[in-house]
């Protein structure tokens, strides 16, 4: 038996329009990626600078938001400079050494190792090992010196990569100094007191989900890079082939990695422990047991402690936002996908409150007895 349907021509064009104004949306986000990013960066940048630049506001002479955000904004870039001369020089300095050194520890090998010398000499391996030693040492020194251009050209080109850092800069300043008006002009477009009240309980409460997480993630990282800082300087007391000077930038490299969700503290330990190698192996070895044990206790008991009731994601809905965030926007996605999530469960509780609030109400008044009419 066959069945028929008749769609009319309206509700046909209706439907293809809306699947093309779908996909346009879809191909148009897919463009301004890099935008969207640029914009997320800088919102939550933004969030999490607004109650310090707030508080600062209130006590500087004449309650300038301008001078209060230019305050924080001039200490963001401190640190950030900071955290840039922690980082570079000791890494460049570290490889450049361990390429260097890589001849002599090729020669101690061969004069330790009697069988690896008498291979050496019976395939007439000299003029090749030598030469390929030559080469390694005259290329170390210009290898090592290109390590940050090629780290940046990975990520794209030099000139995009401080273009995009500054328009973060300029966004946020923006949006701490006009924040405050635009959401009065918001809020004031709404006729309806109730409604606009419940609005801002929501606003208010995806807010407090951005700021909880940021001051979250920053409190965690804090605390390990400065465990990863102290870990690395009794190491240095231990092995005296390990310069003390490491402590800094292990600091630095903790701190900024520990900020990318479930993946950014293991990345940052895998590049502490090449250091650390590239001068000692036992001490790298040391590191890589306390960064083992360090991580359990963090992913235990600090982060679980410090986090608790500031998103309430469960694990298995943290681990899909990172996921699609990872896998949509890199791993700047990864940074943003918590705080979108939390902020999703937030509207999806308030929805379904409300729902259960008009099915109460529905029920109560169904439930009360009509009154009857006189005849």
């Amino acid at each position: 038996m066959k069945t028929r349907i008749d769609i009319d021509t309206r509700t046909f064009v209706r439907f293809w329009l809306v699947v093309i104004a779908f996909g346009l949306v879809l191909y148009a986000i897919n463009l301004a990626t890099v935008g969207l990013i640029i914009l997320g960066l800088s919102l939550i940048l933004a969030m999490a600078l607004n109650r310090p630049v707030s508080r600062l506001a209130r006590r500087l002479p004449g309650k300038s938001r301008v001078g209060a955000t230019a305050i924080a904004y001039l200490a963001v870039i401190g640190v950030l400079t900071a955290v840039l001369v922690l980082i570079v020089p000791p890494i460049v300095q570290q490889t450049a050494g361990f390429v260097q050194s890589i001849p002599n520890i090729v020669n101690g090998t061969l004069e330790q190792s009697e069988e690896l010398r008498n291979v050496v000499a019976e395939y007439n391996l000299e003029p090749q090992l030598d030469a390929a030693l030559g080469s390694i040492q005259n290329s170390a020194s210009s290898w090592a010196g290109n390590v940050g251009s090629n780290l940046i050209a990975g990520i794209g080109s030099f000139f995009s990569f401080v273009a995009g850092v500054i328009l973060v800069l300029v966004l946020t300043f923006l949006m701490l100094v006009e924040g405050p008006v635009w959401m009065k002009r918001i809020w004031g477009l709404y006729t309806s007191k109730t409604i606009m009240e419940k609005h801002k309980r929501v606003a208010g409460k995806i807010y407090n989900v951005f700021t909880g997480y940021v001051t979250g993630q920053l409190t965690v990282s804090l605390l390990g890079s400065l465990a990863a800082g102290m870990a690395v300087f009794i190491i240095s007391l231990i092995f005296p082939s390990v310069p003390g000077a490491l402590a800094f930038p292990t600091a630095a490299i903790t701190f900024i990695m520990s900020l990318i969700p479930m993946f950014g503290a293991t990345i940052g330990g895998i590049i502490i422990t090449t250091l650390l190698a590239f001068n000692s192996i036992p001490a790298a070895i040391v590191y890589a047991i306390y960064f083992v044990v360090y991580q359990q206790v963090e992913n235990n008991f600090i982060a679980p402690h410090i986090q608790a009731r500031r998103i309430e994601l469960s694990a298995l809905a943290v681990l899909a936002a990172v996921t699609v965030g990872l896998y949509m926007f890199g791993i700047l996605g990864g940074i943003i996908a918590i705080p979108i999530a939390g902020s999703i469960r937030v509207l999806l509780n308030e929805y379904l409150d409300d729902a259960k609030k008009r099915r109460e109400e529905s029920s109560d008044s169904s439930k009360k007895p009509r009154k009857k009419v006189a005849a």
